[in-house]
């Protein structure tokens, strides 16, 4: 189902929207913008109507007052943890996964722009957008173990080892420590590092949403769907994608507007 994303008004967080890109700012600056189980719910939630809501061709997701997000707040989730049953925690961790999923799935690429603290489920929300901008004070931490969990949680133990390696994913994970902004770009898990990280991360929404967005959205589905399948099979689903594109009215603009010395103006169809 669409939603109109002009006047989209979420709860638990703020949304804001101008050409073409949405910008997701977690809004609890006091607390460092902790999750709690209804923002959870309501970023799902949010990431599932962007499959069909073709205005948005780019995501911004960030945090207010310098940190990004310190993870699952511990009144509001971590104790009401404790005393749930086994069903009610499958609930939680199933829709907690699903919330990835659904940042997985819509065709927009998302860039996170990352500032101070990216703990727990925030350096999953991190991990699981396409782009990863940051701050030189960024610290982000896996930090699971730490209140006694494993590093298995919403997709880390597939989807960071593809990112940073599987030695560097699993010390991160068993280990829950902090990941420094240098550390984090020489592995790869930051594409850059900025002096102005939200203004920077806006920027490149700003041209992605300039480009060809349904070529984009082939783009990001192969680069998952590609994960697990051998080079032969790869190259197969590369080829039907690649031809489905080429049957677009973007990629024939393109060819006119190089012909005649021009820069393609893209309109996502």
């Amino acid at each position: 189902m669409s939603f109109d994303p002009a006047a989209f008004t979420p709860e638990h967080f703020r949304w804001d929207y101008a050409d073409g890109v949405a910008t997701i700012t977690l809004n609890r600056p006091e607390r460092k913008n902790p999750l709690t189980f209804e923002s959870y719910n309501e970023l799902r939630a949010t990431f599932y109507n962007l499959d069909q809501t073709y205005a948005v061709k780019a995501v911004v997701i960030s945090g207010a007052g310098g940190n990004f997000c310190s993870g699952g707040d511990v009144h509001e989730i971590i104790g009401p943890l404790t005393k749930m049953d086994h069903d009610g925690l499958i609930e939680f961790t199933t829709m907690t996964g699903d919330l990835v999923r659904a940042m997985r799935l819509c065709p927009q690429p998302i860039i996170a722009a990352v500032e101070g603290v990216c703990a727990g489920a925030g350096a999953i929300l991190a991990m699981a957008s396409d782009l990863r901008l940051a701050a030189s004070d960024a610290k982000t931490a896996f930090l699971f173990t730490r209140v006694g969990l494993s590093g298995a949680d919403m997709g880390a133990c597939a989807i960071l080892p593809r990112i940073i390696g599987h030695g560097r994913a699993a010390e991160l994970l068993f280990t829950g420590r902090n990941m420094s902004a240098e550390e984090g770009h020489a592995w790869g898990f930051w594409n850059r590092l900025s002096d102005n990280v939200l203004a920077d991360a806006q920027a490149l929404a700003r041209d992605l949403a300039g480009g060809p967005s349904l070529a984009h959205a082939v783009t990001k589905a192969q680069l998952d769907a590609e994960w697990n399948v051998p080079i032969e099979e790869a190259l197969k689903m590369e080829a039907r994608a690649q031809a489905r594109c080429m049957q677009t009215r973007d990629f024939h603009r393109a060819y006119e507007a190089f012909a005649n010395k021009r820069m393609p103006e893209f309109q996502g169809d």
